[in-house]
């Protein structure tokens, strides 16, 4: 049967308003990711989570540091993680990075900044992955208003002959190389994070990240 004179025959042609759809879609801009923070108190921090050795390890060190923004100031609400590869060189295969058993050490921590931006581990000093590699930590940073976390590292104090046979330090410019290096004080090794700035810390892209 024909459909009468007047009648909207939109439904007689399957398909049509989805084909419509799908083309206003197309035609859209993607909207900009959500920030990354602030919310970082709920779920992710736990127990532990800046506590890779006891800290009666014999070779137990502390990594600490300040995240500050491009004016200088500290971020509060900062979340960092580490991961590392033991004092031997070896990077933790085995599944359970989050376990604190006091004797597995899974090479990975996660813990909050302090009101004063400040953070802590207790870990140890990451042995040589590679042959012509400088030993480091992996640093992940998240903070309110980035759209992705920031990947960088964070070098064991080494001299310049060193850095220049590192295959990534060798090929960050001399004059940034400092803000990938931790610098010792009498509680272990500081290593500070720029967001911006002046002193902004060389990051990375990697992955996803790209």
């Amino acid at each position: 049967m024909s459909a009468n004179r007047g009648e909207d025959t939109s439904a007689a042609r399957p398909g049509a308003e989805a084909r419509g759809a799908t083309a206003r879609m197309s035609a859209l801009h993607p909207t900009p990711g959500q920030t990354v923070g602030p919310f970082f108190g709920y779920a992710l921090p736990y127990d532990g989570g800046g506590v890779l050795v006891p800290v009666g390890h014999p070779h137990a060190i502390r990594l600490h540091g300040t995240v500050y923004d491009g004016d200088g100031e500290p971020i509060p609400d900062a979340l960092i993680e580490i991961w590392q590869a033991d004092e031997n060189g070896a990077v933790a295969q085995d599944p359970g990075s989050r376990s604190r058993d006091g004797w597995t050490f899974t090479g990975f921590g996660r813990v909050a900044v302090d009101p004063d931006g400040h953070y802590s581990f207790t870990t140890v000093p990451p042995g040589v992955t590679r042959g012509d590699g400088a030993p480091f930590f992996a640093v992940t940073v998240f903070a309110r208003g980035l759209l992705h976390r920031l990947l960088t590292r964070a070098y064991l104090p080494l001299d310049d002959a060193v850095a220049a046979v590192d295959p990534f330090l060798s090929s960050v410019p001399a004059n940034r190389r400092g803000t990938l290096v931790t610098r010792a004080d009498e509680h272990g090794l500081v290593f500070d994070i720029h967001l911006q700035g002046a002193d902004e810390t060389v990051f990375l892209t990697y992955g996803e990240d790209q």
